[in-house]
């Protein structure tokens, strides 16, 4: 008999197309997929069922189902249907310290797959300009989903100790993009006009969902000959993209505000709904945030097929044109970089953390 498994999450977009692509596995043999909101798409042949992990009853339907690998997609900086900011921590935290108990529970699990963030480095202004997978945050974050991905992990780290016959692979994902994203920050780029941090252009990293669904079936496999998917693994695509060249590419004017001002600008924007525009995701927009590879590649044996600028091109693709042409946007920009300012030479530019 073929490999059993269990995917959380399944009525999200993710989890959704992860559900259909691993069916296709031929050493998987049933998939059954869970989130406590009916899915709007289409799984496939898997058995959906409805319940929540933060209840007990996930040790009973991983028991019923004799599940063997678990695939943990259920942790999100965004709520899947009603509810708010509270909902999503409980079920990112107490729901995966539920499935986590249900997992340790029972013999048959194997091989568990958690999907976690390069959220858990933080952002601050002393980071090192590339973090590893072992490499201590500056700033352990404070709240928000970040905070979450980081009890995440510590409750994983904890099962692996207590049940080191299963194989364990958390994934830390930088910003997913593609066509069809579901997240804070996609909402921020969606934005008409794009509120900056004065004085700060900050690096960011890219992975596309097409390659989000690739590692995450590669995680749920044994491994192929030569590599290892046990253990944690920073997934983003190749190179770097500053903020400044995003609003670019999409044609979207900023407008820098200074720093204090843009927890009241981001209180307004979640006011109207518009986007989640949290304290992490301002510290993100302010000292951005890159990470290591290496392990991704020799290790995991893992090559994203999409680079950070090739991610957000096809981002860029799906929301349309932008207030203004991206070359206008460019041009414009050009040209005020040619204007001395402060009496200094015409180009000088002022480095800032974020735009190392």
């Amino acid at each position: 008999m073929g490999k059993i498994v269990l995917v959380t999450g399944a009525a999200r977009q993710l989890g959704g197309r992860f559900v259909r692509r691993i069916q296709r596995d031929p050493g998987v043999d049933r998939v059954i997929a869970l989130d406590a909101v009916t899915p709007g798409h289409q799984l496939g042949d898997a058995e959906f069922v409805l319940a929540d992990i933060r209840q007990s009853a996930i040790a009973r339907i991983l028991a019923e189902h004799s599940v063997d690998t678990v695939v943990h997609l259920d942790v999100s900086a965004k709520a899947s249907g009603a509810g708010g900011r509270t909902t999503v921590k409980e079920t990112n935290v107490i729901g995966t310290m539920q499935l986590l108990g249900a997992c340790q529970k029972s013999p048959a699990v194997q091989r568990l797959v958690v999907k976690s963030s390069t959220n858990v480095y933080g952002s601050a202004p002393r980071d090192p300009a590339v973090f590893t997978e072992t490499t201590p945050p500056k700033s352990l974050p404070s709240g928000g989903f970040a905070k979450d991905a980081v009890e995440v992990e510590g409750y994983v780290r904890g099962f692996a100790r207590r049940r080191p016959d299963v194989a364990v692979c958390v994934l830390r994902f930088a910003n997913i993009l593609g066509p069809e994203p579901d997240s804070p920050l996609a909402d921020y780029l969606t934005l008409p006009v794009l509120p900056t941090v004065l004085g700060y252009d900050p690096r960011l990293q890219f992975v596309h969902e097409d390659d989000v669904v690739d590692v995450l079936e590669i995680a749920a496999r044994e491994p192929r000959r030569g590599t290892l998917n046990s253990g944690t693994f920073n997934i983003a695509g190749d190179g770097v993209l500053l903020l400044s060249q995003c609003s670019r590419r999409l044609g979207r004017p900023t407008v820098p505000v200074l720093l204090p001002a843009v927890t009241w600008v981001g209180t307004a924007l979640r006011t109207i709904g518009m986007t989640d525009f949290s304290p992490e995701q301002i510290r993100l927009l302010t000292h951005g945030r890159v990470v290591s590879t290496v392990q991704m590649r020799e290790t995991l044996g893992f090559r994203p097929r999409f680079t950070t600028a090739e991610t957000f091109a096809e981002f860029a693709r799906s929301r349309g044109p932008g207030l203004l042409p991206p070359e206008r946007v460019g041009r414009a920009v050009g040209r005020l970089a040619e204007i001395p300012l402060g009496g200094g030479q015409a180009g000088t530019t002022h480095s800032t953390h974020g735009a190392r």
